[in-house]
C-alpha cells in the first residue's frame, strides 16, 4: 500500500486546461472518490495516476516516489475500467491469471492468488467465457483481474456505470466490503455523488479541472465550501433561492427567512446573497425555530415510506423540492406549510458563490 500525492499538477491539452493546479494527498489505505460532472477532470487525473496520460506540470508521487516519468508497468497500481476489457476468447481464470503470467509468477502462486480472488468476490465457476456470465458477474472477474495483481493503489474508472440500479447497489457494496478487507489505496472516479457518498472515505469535488473541496462525505453534506458542492452533493439537490439581506432577515424569491446567529458575523456589508436548504430538512408540522415556507403541491413523488413533492412559492420562478413522511399524504393542488429549521439554512454570496460559513472561526460555525 502507498500514499498518492498530487503537488501543483497541471493538464494541458495544447490550450485547454483540463486540469489545474491540483493539490491532493491521498492517504495509505485511503478510498478516495474523484467526483464532478462530465469535463470536469476526474478521469484525467485517475489516469495521470495510471500514467496513460503525461503531466504537464508538477509533481505526482506514489509513496515516496515521484512517478512523473515512470511507465505505468512499473507504478504497481493496478486499473478497472469503465468497460470490462476481458478477453472474450478467454476463461475467467485466464482472464484473471493473465497479468501474473506476463510476469512469469510461478503457476501454484498464480493459481493461489485467482483462487483467493475468486473466493474473496463469490466467482464460481472459473472455466466460463465472459459471454456466459452476467454484468456483475464480469464486473466481478475485472476486480479480480486487479486484486490478484495485489498492488500498491487500485484505480477504479466507473466501474458500475454498464449495471442496472439494482446490481449498482449491490457491486458498489461489495466494492466497499473489499476495500475494508484488503486495505488497498484506492481512487475511485465516478458522476454519480450518491455512489461518491456511499463509498469514500473521503470525497474530492472537482468541476472545470479545479479542485472545489475535499472531506468526508458527512463534511461536505452539512458544510459545503461554495455553491457548486452544495448543489452537486446531496440528492434531490439543494434548493436555491436568490435573497438580499436587510438587517437581521433575508429575502427574496416568495421567501423571508430570519439570518441564522452563526451568519451574522460574517455578512460583511455582503447584501447579495443565496440562501440553500436541503429537500429532506423541509418538514411538515410544528419545528422548533424554523422559518415558514407557504407553497402549493404541483407533481408528488410516491417513495413508499416518503413523498418527494415539486411545490410552487408565489414569487420564486422555479420549483422547489421538499421530501416529506408519507404520512402526510400531500395531493396535488394542496396549500401546505414547510418549516425550514433555521439550523439548516445555508448562505452562500452571490457574486463569489463562496460559503459564508468559511470565513467565521471554527467555534463560530
Amino acid at each position: 500500500m502507498a500514499t498518492v500525492t498530487f503537488d501543483h499538477v497541471w493538464k494541458r491539452f495544447g490550450a485547454f486546461d483540463a486540469v489545474k493546479d491540483f493539490n491532493l494527498e491521498i492517504g495509505d489505505g485511503e478510498f478516495m472518490v474523484l467526483v464532478g460532472p462530465s469535463g470536469c477532470g476526474k478521469t484525467t487525473s485517475l489516469r495521470m495516476i495510471a500514467g496513460l496520460e503525461e503531466i504537464t506540470e508538477g509533481t505526482l508521487r506514489i509513496g515516496d516516489r515521484v512517478v512523473n516519468d515512470v511507465p505505468p508497468k512499473d507504478r504497481d497500481i493496478a486499473m478497472v475500467f469503465q468497460s470490462y476489457a476481458l478477453y472474450p476468447h478467454m476463461s475467467v481464470r485466464d482472464n484473471m491469471a493473465f497479468g501474473l503470467k506476463l510476469r512469469k509468477l510461478p503457476k501454484a502462486e498464480i493459481d493461489q492468488r485467482v483462487n483467493e480472488a475468486a473466493r474473496i468476490l463469490g466467482l464460481e465457476n472459473l472455466d466460463k467465457k465472459p459471454r456466459e456470465l452476467s454484468g456483475g458477474q464480469r464486473q466481478r472477474v475485472a476486480l479480480g483481474r486487479a486484486i490478484v495483481r495485489e498492488p500498491k493503489v487500485f484505480l477504479m474508472d466507473e466501474p458500475l456505470s454498464n449495471l442496472d440500479a439494482k446490481l449498482r447497489v449491490q457491486t458498489r457494496a461489495e466494492i466497499a466490503r473489499l476495500h475494508q478487507r484488503l486495505g488497498t489505496t484506492t481512487v475511485y472516479v465516478t458522476h454519480d455523488q450518491v455512489e461518491a457518498m456511499t463509498m469514500g472515505t473521503r470525497i474530492a469535488v472537482m468541476d472545470k479541472g479545479l479542485l472545489q473541496q475535499v472531506g468526508p462525505p458527512q463534511e461536505l453534506y452539512d458544510h459545503p465550501k461554495n455553491l457548486f458542492v452544495a448543489g452537486f452533493i446531496g440528492s434531490p439537490a439543494m434548493n436555491f433561492v436568490k435573497v438580499t439581506a436587510d438587517g437581521s432577515q433575508v429575502s427574496g424569491e416568495g421567501v423571508t427567512l430570519p439570518i441564522p446567529g452563526r451568519y451574522k458575523g460574517a455578512l460583511d456589508g455582503k447584501h447579495n446573497l443565496v440562501a440553500g436548504y436541503r429537500p429532506e430538512h423541509l418538514e411538515l408540522g410544528e419545528v422548533a425555530n424554523a422559518a415558514p415556507i407557504r407553497a402549493r403541491a404541483e407533481v408528488v413523488e410516491f417513495l413508499g415510506n416518503e413523498e418527494l413533492l415539486h411545490v410552487s412559492i408565489e414569487g420564486n420562478p422555479n420549483d422547489v423540492v421538499a421530501v416529506v413522511g408519507a404520512e402526510h399524504r400531500v395531493k396535488p393542488g394542496d396549500v401546505i406549510d414547510l418549516k425550514l429549521p433555521l439550523d439548516r439554512l445555508h448562505l452562500f454570496d452571490a457574486e463569489s458563490g463562496e460559503s459564508l460559513a468559511t470565513s467565521m472561526p471554527t467555534a463560530a460555525a
